[in-house]
């Protein structure tokens, strides 16, 4: 099991424990805090009634998100599901802000008709404390395990927890001044309430657009990521290193500059190297690499230069009339010139390779637009090679 999977499995897992233990909790909350706040006339305790409903909706939007982001990448989502967990942070903050708004309005009736409110009971009250100290446990619980599996759609619904003891500690202040006689404090209580959630909706909302939107890691994990790609061997340096988040994983891209007379193959197995160290950080879910045999400032320009094919016919045409043949070549567009380097075969003569003081180079250097040719002669036939020496460059 990859580092990846084992990290979503363990997020699934603390997702499921977690929002279970605050469904339950809040069904109980709920339930108490409708009923004793109709009972005691408390329209703060209502109020905050309403908000814990709205908790148990949103739990149930992260469990079947938690599920739909677990699944594995399809046709469809190539790069996996995590974003249905940011999906789900924006729906909860929409939920949220159409909650505290309502909670507003209803407040805002209350205050403008103060005769037709009631006195509140003392039950309005023991209930407030209760579920303050209940809702603050949750969080304490729910932020602990969200921060150990770095999940944000967790965080937030851990934060949201926390905005439910936040609500229930003015609540109580309400209660408390409604009782002492200031009934204009409870429908207060409300509204206040209801600008905290609606507050916090925003908050989650604003947050997950931004992700949703293709936001970069923070600075921190950027510099993490850069470290490891230039840690590499046979990297030497590392630019336009992009991150896009995918819930709370990432997808990153990045340029690595390496040897330019490397062959591709050395190359690529560079950029796979970089890659695998990218993939060790938990953040990353995928990466691709590009390799720059110089910087992307420097430009050669490419489209005057030779093609393969065409360096080839001119080499096999001016080597041919010596009688000469070459096996391989390597081309190297450079921004400080084209170079060639022609490899013979390691069975040439030593007559053979006299002949090429005949080959007029510089011509075909000019012809080719070429900065420099060499030539090297392979050792019985394998990948290693000797220059030639005497031979003009």
């Amino acid at each position: 099991m990859s580092l990846s999977t084992a990290r979503a499995a363990e997020k699934q897992q603390v997702a499921l424990k977690t929002t279970v233990t605050s469904i339950a909790l809040n069904m109980v909350l709920m339930s108490a805090q409708i009923v004793v706040g109709v009972f005691a006339h408390s329209q703060a305790l209502i109020a905050d009634g309403v908000h814990s409903l709205a908790d148990l909706v949103s739990d149930f939007v992260v469990l079947l998100a938690n599920k739909q982001s677990a699944a594995a990448p399809d046709d469809d989502h190539n790069y996996g599901h995590s974003r249905y967990e940011t999906v789900a942070s924006l729906f909860l903050g929409a939920l949220l802000i159409a909650v505290g708004i309502g909670m507003l309005w209803r407040a805002g009736e209350r205050i403008t008709d103060l005769q037709d409110i009631p006195e509140v009971h003392v039950s309005a009250l023991v209930v407030a404390i209760i579920v303050l100290v209940s809702k603050e446990l949750l969080f304490r619980y729910m932020l602990r395990a969200a921060e150990r599996v770095r999940s944000a759609m967790l965080i937030a619904n851990a934060w949201h927890a926390r905005s439910d003891a936040a609500s229930s500690l003015v609540v109580g202040v309400g209660i408390i001044g409604s009782m002492a006689g200031w009934r204009l404090l409870d429908p207060i209580a409300a509204a206040i309430v209801g600008f905290m959630v609606a507050r916090m909706g925003w908050t989650f909302g604003w947050d997950a657009l931004q992700d949703l939107s293709d936001r970069a890691l923070d600075r921190a994990e950027s510099e993490k990521l850069h470290a490891l790609l230039i840690e590499t061997p046979g990297v030497r340096d590392v630019h336009e290193l992009r991150t896009r988040k995918m819930g709370d994983l990432a997808i990153v891209d990045a340029h690595i500059l390496v040897d330019p007379l490397i062959s591709v193959s050395e190359g690529h197995y560079i950029a796979e190297s970089a890659r695998a160290r990218l993939l060790t950080n938990s953040r990353v879910v995928d990466a691709l690499i590009h390799v720059d045999p110089e910087s992307d400032d420097i430009v050669p320009e490419a489209a005057r230069l030779p093609t393969r094919s065409a360096v080839s016919d001119a080499v096999r045409t001016a080597l041919g009339a010596q009688g000469i043949g070459f096996d391989q070549l390597n081309l190297h567009y450079l921004s400080s010139g084209f170079e060639i380097d022609v490899l013979l075969p390691f069975d040439s003569s030593n007559d053979q390779i006299a002949k090429l003081e005949q080959v007029d180079v510089a011509a075909l250097k000019k012809d080719l637009g070429a900065r420099h040719i060499r030539f090297a002669r392979s050792i019985k036939g394998v990948p290693e090679t000797r220059h030639v020496t005497g031979i003009p460059q």
